[in-house]
């Protein structure tokens, strides 16, 4: 990925009081992804001085309209490089927070454009049931990281 740019990202496990995680469907229509479907936690870049922690924030307020103070601490970290929905070709250092929402009815409100284009559906998974989805779910290893985190075992 020689033509790539850095992206850091901060991503939301969010759980409910059941422990079932809140995945995004995205469905792409257009665009250097178009005909991509797959399942991903909240979450997205950071801004131009932002730290991992107040993306979280921000992220998870635009995306559910969940507000917080403080995400807590990071419980997974990856790097990972991959095509943006505009063609722009990332390496992406991403942090990993786990929050919990028992009680939150997800909103839209926040959501950009492009947002509203692809996040066609959102849904709380048990365990079970996301490991028998067919469909991509973003990370690979979200299981992993759910069950170092104490959530999942």
């Amino acid at each position: 990925m020689s033509n790539a740019i850095d992206r850091p990202a901060a991503r939301i496990l969010v759980l409910d009081g059941e422990d079932r995680l809140l995945l995004f469907r995205f469905a792409y229509a257009e665009g250097a992804l178009a005909g991509n479907v797959f399942w991903a936690p909240p979450g997205g870049g950071l801004e131009p001085g932002e730290t991992y922690e107040a993306a979280t924030c921000r992220e998870l307020l635009e995306e559910t309209g969940l507000r917080i103070a403080h995400p807590g601490p990071a419980v997974a970290q990856r790097e990972v490089s991959f095509t943006m929905p505009d063609g722009q070709r990332v390496r992406s250092r991403e942090f990993y927070f786990l929050v919990r929402a028992p009680g939150l009815m997800v909103s839209s409100a926040g959501w950009s454009d492009d947002e509203r284009k692809t996040l066609v559906h959102h849904a709380w998974w048990t365990r079970d049931a996301l490991a028998s989805l067919a469909e991509q779910v973003w990370p690979e290893d979200i299981f992993v990281m759910l069950a170092e985190a104490g959530v999942w075992p």
